[in-house]
């Protein structure tokens, strides 16, 4: 079968791979439809992991089911069925408890695992014709039949959620004021969901004029960072008291001013002055526990410089962490089925397999408007 595999920092190609079968049971191979390319692939692609040439990469995956375990029992063949990015046992202790992105189970010696991503498990990745998923009755979930919200429904394995995610773990609630930095898809996933929460006014903050545009399209207030610091940008706005929460959606690639230099606590230490005493700050951009292209040496070893004194002084509140999707794909799911969101407004190509590596460097350099790349075997 043919697959986006990674050769080198800033090179991937599509080639012949062994079509996975069924190891287990549980397993069903999934025959793929969509796969998305998500700025946590950009990770490995720029070099900046540990990824060996070889691995296929997509965690970001849907498609119809194609073989079917012995040991399942609630999915078959002809399945249309979308899968969290989080690969899942569903009775680990942190399964059970609802955190199915720290998962012990399916990597052994790390808490979490997920498909086609360096450190996160033996998972072959589903940028590809087909994609094997394990402790399938738990991991998969099923959409209506037909081709219907296909672009919808892709971004219910990843961006979506970890969007509502960051909500989620600022408690945005109906009525509040909320700044998200990073306007890239998560970010605008991040401002959607507070919105679809009932947020009286968002704020978003990037640098990127397509991005911001697309901040503003769907109700959003979009702030410039490379015009002026965001964060008066944001208190001249809000009467000078900031927002109620904050989100942060770039991570520890964060850059500050016009300059384009990583600055990987700009971001944190934005959020801490920009949202009021006593608010909350959600972070589901990624932080990691090394970056060796980072711009210092405490940043290689995954330490920075964070304002924790202001954060205590004012009360903050913050959690971290990857998005456990199985929380909210279903209610989000069934969202989009009602009319209720659209979310793949965010989505800027779709293009074919064939065409993943020109779509990887135009991704990466955030040219031609590229935002979000849905790939279709």
């Amino acid at each position: 079968m043919k697959a986006v595999v990674y050769k080198e920092p800033f090179s991937v190609a599509v080639e012949d791979v062994e079509k996975p079968g069924i190891q287990h049971p549980n397993d069903v191979v999934v025959r793929v439809t969509s796969t998305a390319i998500c700025g946590s692939d950009l990770h490995m692609y720029e070099g900046r992991t540990a990824a060996e040439a070889g691995i296929v990469f997509g965690h970001e995956n849907m498609g119809i089911v194609d073989e079917v375990g012995q040991g399942v029992t609630g999915l078959k063949k002809g399945d249309r069925v979308v899968m969290p990015f989080n690969v899942a046992c569903g009775f680990c202790t942190n399964c059970a408890a609802g955190y199915t992105g720290y998962c012990t189970t399916v990597n052994p010696g790390f808490a979490g695992g997920a498909y086609g991503y360096v450190s996160m498990g033996p998972w072959q990745g589903g940028q590809a014709e087909y994609l094997r998923v394990p402790y399938a009755d738990f991991n998969c979930l099923k959409l209506p039949q037909g081709d219907e919200h296909e672009t919808d429904f892709i971004l219910l394995a990843d961006i979506f959620p970890t969007g509502y995610h960051g909500c989620e773990l600022a408690q945005v609630g109906p009525g509040e004021s909320v700044a998200v930095y990073g306007a890239g898809p998560v970010g605008l996933m991040a401002a959607y969901s507070a919105l679809l929460r009932g947020a009286k006014k968002v704020f978003v903050v990037d640098r990127v004029p397509e991005r911001l545009r697309k901040a503003e399209e769907i109700g959003a207030v979009p702030v410039d960072f490379s015009a002026g610091d965001p964060v008066e940008q944001i208190k001249e706005q809000t009467g000078g008291a900031g927002t109620d929460k904050g989100v942060d959606a770039v991570g520890y690639q964060a850059t500050a001013g016009g300059s384009g230099e990583e600055e990987p606590a700009t971001v944190l230490n934005s959020l801490v002055n920009t949202v009021r005493p006593t608010g909350a700050l959600g972070v589901p951009g990624l932080y990691v526990p090394s970056d060796p292209g980072g711009p210092d040496e405490h940043a290689k070893q995954g330490m920075l410089l964070v304002a924790i004194g202001k954060l205590f002084e004012k009360g903050l509140r913050m959690g971290t962490g990857q998005c456990n999707v199985k929380r909210y794909n279903r209610q989000l799911r069934d969202l989009i089925i009602e009319g209720r969101a659209t979310p793949s407004f965010v989505v800027s190509h779709e293009l074919p397999l064939d065409q993943a590596p020109s779509g990887y460097d135009k991704f990466d350099k955030r040219i031609e408007g590229y935002t979000k790349v849905v790939l279709h075997p």
